[in-house]
């Protein structure tokens, strides 16, 4: 094009670089200066709003341990927890009486499991959550099934009637306790035997009121988890704090908890637990809601993140437009599940993670300042820093956004932007007009390839001229076509295959094959491996139909599915009445060989269930053994993925040779288990081949496998 253009072209284009150059140095050089100053002068702000909530966070964390540890000492707590504890002794000599029994589990099925099920994924079954303790389940009749207060509000029930010794103390405490949570903002008040791990007091009266967390539903929740800890410390100064997880007592919503032991003199006879509300921590965070009365202008904001990532304290984007942040977060490809969480709850703790450069210096330790994108992909002014809060690593974040902190040195360039097209123009006026015609059909060849270059194949160019850039057209036109058309074979036969192998292997398997991996065979030194069967499926499929009999072997593998889930076992594959599982193969677990014994023990609780439910006489026999393994894929066009080895080959003989219901494990398991369960020596098993096998069997009734 330069060849072609005149004289007078040329000398107008050179006039127009000088010209140009010369207002973009002067503009530079006050834009960068004034950007500088700016720039300090946002950090130092964002610094002090930062470091003034941070020390509110750790006041509040400050405050809270000294509530719970001095309140855990008085000597009313302490005359409370000794009462509370002799009071629920006495109730499991109650009887319950059919109806408060029915009324208990509609108030399961028909209040709690529905709303559950809205924020967890799958289906909360009954048998799963429903407490088995006579005094659980008077107490949770008396004071949640029969509690004429809707959810919410059961805590203003302070006696049951009943006549109880333990409604006699409660009156006299509920008051008491429930004033103080509503004053100091937490979410509820425990107090736990800690001997048995019966939650024998809260002021909510949720469904974790009355249960057991040494065991049953709630044994893995952080409520759980700090309570073991105060066990293990057995110190009257000791104090314990979880982070914020996913607490299903309380529908699933995030909580955190802290806690602190109450001695009876040297005994230590219980456990007094706050449940911290996330209010209190929002309202520091979000200043009441008024950023901008804070200095953060209108898309500033300050907030904590843990270290798993998540926040611990909600986006003020979600706060002031939740559509926006709902629409927000979609498109940034956030999970369907965190999703309906976020929706849910209302809250971005625990749902939005916030993998950024400052979040990973803070929580690394470093206080700094920095400019980089931020959880919604927009370059922001940050300054962060770790706070000091014992028991918990969290990190918090000032920050705003470039575009509105740099507004001002924006709207100077804008003015001289402005001024240099005015002077463009008119030294160019004749060169625009040419330039126009010439660059135009380069122009919208260009849109076309951005389009497809963002993924966009319907594109269509269409040029009136008749020249070199008409011809162009014409072939980008049918590259496009047949991209669309190939981009379209390649992802349907990508969903396909990838559907496919999810449903036959392991994700991390899946993913191997999926990068190129022909042969796929792995060594695993030390996992535990279960084989199941069924005594009396044959004679039961005899009497029933096709389909019933389809239907109830769905339900019952579903529920020992669902069951290996809670566990952390695997299931490696069902043959006809048959079911084998693993743990310690996809994840390392030190524990797995224990994890696989308790999952064997709610195959039968799950089995003795159907059996009452279905009116069937099934048995099951149940063989475990650990070992090494090997596991790998077999076969090319259609293929499986399996376990082989000694320690498959034991456990399959335990299973066959074993009574029914019953648990029979290798002499290997046995010594890594017998601390935890009680063992009776079987006779030796015989294995084609080899030496007899010392095997052992679970005392099955001194566990509750009974529903």
């Amino acid at each position: 094009m330069l060849r072609k253009l005149s004289i007078q072209s040329k000398l107008m284009l050179i006039l127009l670089v000088v010209c140009i150059s010369s207002i973009v140095s002067i503009a530079y050089v006050g834009y960068s200066s004034g950007q500088q100053v700016l720039k300090n002068s946002i950090f130092n702000q964002l610094n002090s709003l930062k470091e003034s909530k941070a020390y509110q966070i750790e006041t509040y964390f400050q405050n809270i341990r000294a509530q719970v540890q001095t309140m855990s000492e008085s000597t009313s707590m302490v005359n409370a927890m000794k009462g509370l504890k002799q009071a629920y002794q006495e109730l499991e000599e109650q009887t319950l009486s059919p109806q408060w029994n029915t009324k208990l589990k509609q108030y399961y099925n028909q209040d709690f499991l529905p709303k559950l099920a809205e924020n967890v994924e799958g289906k909360p079954l009954l048998f799963s959550y429903m407490p088995y303790g006579m005094a659980s389940r008077y107490l949770q009749y008396n004071y949640i099934a029969n509690n004429p207060n809707p959810a919410g509000k059961k805590s203003l029930l302070d006696n049951a009637l009943d006549g109880s010794r333990y409604s006699d103390i409660h009156q006299q405490i509920q008051p008491i306790y429930r004033n103080f949570i509503n004053q100091f903002g937490y979410y509820d008040l425990f107090l736990i035997d800690a001997d048995t791990g019966n939650v024998v007091y809260t002021v909510e009266k949720e469904v974790d009121f009355a249960t057991n967390i040494y065991q049953g539903a709630y044994s893995r929740s952080n409520l759980a988890g700090v309570v073991q800890e105060i066990r293990k410390g057995h110190d009257p100064g000791i104090v314990a704090i979880t982070d914020f997880e996913i607490y299903r007592p309380s529908y699933a919503a995030p909580a955190a908890f802290i806690a602190s032991p109450i001695f009876d003199g040297a005994n230590l006879i219980g456990v007094l637990a706050f449940q911290i509300s996330i209010d209190e921590i929002n309202r520091v965070m979000t200043g009441g809601g008024n950023w901008e009365r804070d200095g953060l202008g209108k898309s500033g904001e300050t907030y904590l993140v843990g270290s798993d990532y998540a926040m611990r304290s909600n986006s003020r984007f979600l706060v002031e437009d939740r559509e926006a942040y709902l629409e927000m977060i979609k498109d940034k490809g956030v999970s369907e599940k965190e999703f309906n969480q976020v929706k849910r709850f209302d809250t971005s703790i625990l749902y939005q993670e916030v993998d950024t450069t400052p979040v990973h210096k803070a929580l690394a330790g470093e206080t700094g300042t920095d400019i980089v994108e931020d959880y919604r992909e927009v370059v922001t002014l940050s300054s962060y820093r770790p706070l000091d809060i014992w028991g918990l690593d969290w990190a918090i974040i000032a920050q705003i956004d470039r575009d509105e902190a740099f507004a001002p040195i924006e709207a100077f360039k804008q003015r001289v932007l402005f001024s240099t097209v005015i002077i463009v123009l008119i030294v160019t006026a004749i060169a625009a007009i040419f330039s126009h015609y010439f660059v135009r059909p380069l122009h919208i060849l260009m849109d076309g390839f951005r389009k497809v270059s963002k993924g966009q194949t319907d594109v269509v160019v269409k040029l009136k001229a008749k020249d070199e850039f008409h011809e162009l057209s014409n072939s980008f036109n049918e590259m496009v076509q047949s991209l669309n058309h190939h981009q379209h074979l390649v992802k349907e036969r990508e969903q396909e295959n990838e559907k496919l192998l999810l449903s036959i292997l392991p994700e991390p398997v899946a993913q191997r094959l999926k990068d190129g991996e022909e042969s796929i065979a792995d060594n695993f030194s030390n996992v535990t491996v279960l084989f199941a069967d069924l005594a009396g499926f044959t004679e039961l499929s005899n009497s029933l139909s096709a389909n019933e009999i389809v239907n109830f072997l769905n339900d019952l593998v579903i529920a020992f599915d669902e069951a290996a889930e809670r566990y952390g076992v695997e299931k490696v594959k069902t043959i006809g009445s048959g079911y084998m599982a693993v743990s310690g193969l996809s994840i390392p677990r030190i524990d797995h060989a224990q994890r696989v014994v308790d999952f064997a023990l709610e195959m039968i609780r799950i089995l003795r269930r159907f059996n009452r439910e279905r009116r069937t006489d099934l048995k099951i026999r149940i063989g475990i053994n650990s070992g090494e393994v090997v596991a790998g894929i077999i076969g090319r066009s259609k293929f499986i993925y399996d376990l082989w080895g000694d320690t498959v080959n034991i456990a399959h003989h335990l299973q066959i040779q074993g009574r029914s219901d019953s648990i029979q494990i290798s002499d290997r398991v046995h010594s890594s288990l017998s601390d935890v369960y009680d063992f009776e020596p079987v006779p030796d098993i015989e294995i084609p081949g080899k030496e007899n096998l010392v095997a052992w069997s679970i005392l099955l009734e001194n566990k509750a496998v009974n529903y």
